[in-house]
């Protein structure tokens, strides 16, 4: 943003020509913006991202890119005229303060810092950052379809209950055994989800519900416990009889 903020402040200290101005405009802020959009938006997809299964994981996948896929058809007109490179609207799209009211406009463009900005400065980059976002979207879905092909056939489902999965998840993080304890509780979930082929979904509010049982809180665990004990006991007795 610092180099952002400094190409503001160099540039309307100075008197470009008309034509300076639109190959700034049209060019050169653009591509600076660009990467502010995509990195934004990189960043919105990332953390928004489901801690759930592959199948549900693609499909969000999926509907980033169909978003971006929707811009594109939402801004045809310009789209096509930015990307064949023509210079016939050029003075009303990349020139400050020459606005054509005939054209459509977003409605933030009449908030914007009309010193430092154009009608369609910004949407060229999104223009941009959404290339760069499909591609990278894109990228995902195929590693996704790669993982997915040459994985086992026979996949092991979790078929219990997710408050018991997820209960075993925290007493495991308790214990610390992923990644010498450094693993937290979102690594450890999304871990478990793809593993076991579950959605496991608002794992915060499910623990918040096991800590306010009235009967016995660890009661998954437990179970494991006498049933694993009974398991050893039937084993034993299996290696005393003659």
């Amino acid at each position: 943003m610092e180099e952002y903020e400094n190409l503001r402040a160099n540039f309307i200290t100075q008197k470009p020509t008309k034509q300076e101005e639109i190959i700034f405009f049209k060019y050169e802020k653009p591509k600076l913006t660009s990467h502010i959009i995509y990195y934004n938006e990189l960043f919105k997809i990332e953390t928004n991202k489901p801690v759930a299964s592959e199948k549900t994981i693609r499909k969000y996948y999926n509907s980033q890119l169909k978003k971006r896929e929707q811009f594109f058809i939402d801004n045809a007109e310009f789209y096509r005229y930015f990307k064949k490179g023509h210079q016939y609207l050029d003075d009303k799209y990349f020139l400050r303060n020459k606005h054509d009211c005939n054209l459509v406009l977003d409605s933030f463009y009449f908030q914007i810092d009309k010193q430092f900005a154009t009608s369609h400065d910004y949407k060229a980059a999104q223009i941009i950052a959404n290339e760069q976002l499909q591609i990278y979207l894109i990228g995902k879905l195929k590693t996704k379809a790669n993982t997915q092909e040459y994985s086992q056939e026979k996949v092991l489902k979790w078929t219990g209950s997710k408050v018991g999965i997820i209960e075993l998840i925290y007493a495991l993080q308790t214990e610390g055994v992923f990644n010498h304890g450094a693993a937290n509780i979102r690594e450890i979930v999304q871990g478990f989800s793809k593993a076991f082929d579950i959605e496991i979904g608002q794992y915060h509010r499910t623990f918040y519900e096991i800590t306010n049982r009235k009967a016995e809180r660890t009661k998954f665990l437990s179970s494991l416990k006498e049933n694993l004990i009974n398991r050893m006991d039937q084993a034993d007795e299996h290696q005393r009889l003659p």
